[in-house]
């Protein structure tokens, strides 16, 4: 199956085709459990065997890529890793920030980072704004229950809880205008099917929040992405397109910190 978004990023004026070949096929390699033929890589990726062909030929001759002559084979090269230096020690919230800032900017609100703990709940780990507007402001540290608000509805989206235990844990929320029940359920299963989430004025009055779940590979929540702005200070068609691309930041970020190591099989423990 073609690498996701090779071709939607190629159809933008803006992208260099090579590069987003290049880099789809960087992907695929990285994601593959062993190494790979130029057929095989050109199935993966949906580009043209000739067109992968040749841009192995220049990955491999500047070391991101490595050609095995017994097997006519490829795997990634010792200058992925040269790249990759300097995010060595880093945590998970510092490289998520420059796409906090970057999301601020386009978007004119607060984008907040949450991390899912082990005890059910949400923490604001860090945050970004534009400094042009108008804005909620959120201190580092907040605690919420992991289930309230559009991050909230992400985690019962990917929990997928029986109803009856999702309704348990429903009537245990504190929102200062609660949804129903079956407001709130439905939200829940669109959630699922797009991949992002809105509360509208439900945890806090005046408040929008948008949100996207950040998830490891066996689907378990890492954190939440979520965009929170003031009601009427943006456009209502502003949300979906915010929807998207923090559900886009989200996934791109799942498969960047969370990969599944070569081998591992959905359903079982991650080392």
């Amino acid at each position: 199956m073609p690498e996701p978004g090779a071709e939607r990023l190629a159809g933008h004026g803006r992208d260099v085709g090579a590069v987003v070949n290049a880099v789809a096929i960087l992907r695929h390699l990285a994601a593959a459990a062993r190494p790979l033929g130029v057929a095989a890589i050109a199935r993966g990726t949906g580009i043209s065997a000739s067109t992968c062909f040749n841009i192995l030929r220049t990955l491999t001759r500047t070391h991101f890529v490595s050609f095995e002559e017994a097997g006519k084979t490829y795997t990634l090269g010792l200058a992925v890793a040269e790249l990759a230096t300097r995010f060595f020690g880093m945590s998970h919230t510092e490289l998520i920030r420059p796409e906090l800032r970057r999301l601020a900017m386009k978007h004119g609100m607060l984008i907040a980072l949450w991390r899912v703990t082990e005890d059910g709940h949400i923490v604001l780990a860090d945050r970004a704004h534009n400094p042009d507007g108008v804005r909620v402001e959120m201190s580092i540290g907040i605690r919420l229950p992991m289930l309230v608000g559009a991050v909230g509805r992400c985690i019962a989206a990917v929990l997928d809880l029986p109803e009856a235990e999702l309704r348990r844990r429903f009537g245990q929320l504190r929102w200062q205008a609660s949804p129903s029940f079956e407001t709130y359920l439905t939200e829940v299963r669109a959630a699922r099917e797009v991949g992002w989430s809105m509360d509208d004025g439900h945890l806090y009055r005046g408040i929008v929040t948008v949100a996207a779940l950040i998830t490891d590979a066996a689907g378990k929540p890492r954190f939440g992405l979520s965009g929170v702005t003031i009601a009427a200070q943006h456009d209502p068609a502003t949300f979906p397109v915010l929807g998207r691309d923090l559900a886009e930041m989200a996934g791109l970020t799942s498969r960047a910190l969370f990969a599944a190591p070569p081998g591992w099989a959905a359903g079982t423990e991650l080392p």
